[in-house]
């Protein structure tokens, strides 16, 4: 039995999961979201009266369900290619999120797997619930489509990583103030990619997310593929002390596509206003299946050349910080989600990134606003005691007893 608290580990999570296999029907479908948490069902579904996002009618009424409310990242992370190897699978990529013209063949075991929309951290509570209402009613209409087929099958639904992250307990020792400082939410759960040059690092890369999105319809997500399985040929990738490429390319990422190739195009150049070295990433280029080209220009990812660059939201929608910005046709195409992105293509000392320069400047909107506020209000307060202090009183008074007081006009 699973106690209050408990972690699912990946070898317990293979057990739980056998009668999944030794049923009659041998028809999965893995609704795969980026980040989930228990939380989340029970926050959103207590808070918003009416609107419970989880009201699902067919996974309600399902004869057995099994929830696990806390599972070890590397075991969802391994989840995956768990399924795939346990058994004569035939895999299906749905990433269109309709099923109404996809072809069962139920004399096989099929296995599906539905990738689902990305929940973005910066989004709010309220939002996010519109967007787990959305999620629900796709998750019934799939299902439906299925049932009305007549196809028994099995549902499982998780993410590649957590929403929510326990407060660290550990930080007794880390009393120090922290300018800007923000909870560490696992960004490093797992180690960051690295191109080497004989025995030497020469670029570190790490993204939580790393998404695409082709033609507003097939979403690819490359998290997985990037830096858990490492199912990536880095090997076009070059290192100098000007220009550095970061390339990476992928085998079939999705049905549709044979392969993808991702450059990262950074330059090293000194700049005499600051008397120091700057490194930038200038571009990002996608390769699909050797033809397609696609070019974006960054703009605002440029650090020290001693320090690595961090931005938390990189991509090509206008309210990132760290935009990539389409310089031919084919680059409209392409949507492309980037968040917590740490890079590096210079200097790297003992294969760790080094002082990070963010993307969030000390002056941000919130601050310029506090700061003109306040100096509006402290002109105000000056005004005041500057007119009191000018106020002045009658040097004379007159004397209801005595002879009237003249004033002559001269005085």
């Amino acid at each position: 039995a699973l106690h209050e608290g408990h972690i699912v580990s990946a070898q317990e999570l293979t057990v739980l999961l056998q009668p999944v296999f030794t049923q009659n029907s041998r028809n999965l479908i893995l609704f795969l979201q980026d980040t989930l948490s228990i939380d989340d069902f029970t926050y959103l579904s207590e808070s918003y009266g009416n609107k419970n996002p989880f009201q699902n009618e067919i996974l309600q009424s399902s004869p057995s369900s099994l929830v696990l409310p806390a599972v070890d990242c590397e075991a969802t992370s391994y989840l995956l290619s768990f399924l795939q190897e346990s058994g004569d699978w035939k895999l299906t990529n749905v990433t269109h999120l309709d099923v109404s013209q996809l072809e069962v063949n139920t004399s096989k075991p099929n296995f599906l797997v539905i990738q689902l929309q990305p929940l973005l951290s910066q989004l709010t509570e309220f939002v996010k619930l519109y967007m787990f209402l959305f999620i629900d009613k796709i998750i019934g209409r799939l299902t439906m489509d299925l049932q009305e087929q007549g196809i028994n099958f099995s549902v499982i639904y998780t993410a590649v990583r957590p929403s929510r992250i326990p407060r660290r307990t550990d930080v007794v020792g880390e009393l120090r103030r922290q300018l800007m400082a923000t909870e560490e939410e696992g960004s490093l759960s797992y180690p960051p990619l690295n191109v080497t040059t004989g025995n030497d690092v020469c670029i570190l890369f790490h993204a939580s997310n790393f998404s695409l999105r082709a033609n507003s319809s097939v979403f690819i997500d490359l998290t997985n593929a990037t830096f858990l399985t490492q199912n990536v040929d880095i090997s076009s990738s070059e290192c100098s002390d000007i220009n550095t490429t970061l390339s990476l390319k992928y085998t079939k990422p999705v049905n549709g596509i044979s392969s993808l190739e991702i450059r990262f195009l950074m330059t090293n150049k000194f700049y005499g206003g600051s008397a120091r070295n700057w490194s930038s990433l200038d571009a990002v280029e996608i390769v699909q299946d050797g033809e397609k080209f696609a070019k974006f220009n960054v703009s605002a990812i440029s650090a020290p050349a001693e320090y690595s660059f961090h931005c938390q939201l990189v991509g090509t929608s206008n309210l990132y910080p760290a935009r990539l910005i389409p310089s031919n046709n084919e680059a409209k195409n392409w949507d492309v989600f980037i968040s917590r992105l740490q890079i590096q293509g210079f200097n790297v000392e003992n294969n760790q990134f080094s002082y990070a320069s963010d993307c969030t400047g000390f002056f941000t909107p919130g601050i310029w606003m506090g700061l003109v506020t306040s100096i509006v209000l402290l002109w105000i307060l000056a005004y005041g005691i500057h007119v009191i202090m000018q106020l002045t009183t009658n040097s004379r008074f007159d004397d209801p007893k005595g002879p009237a007081l003249s004033v002559p006009q001269t005085e």
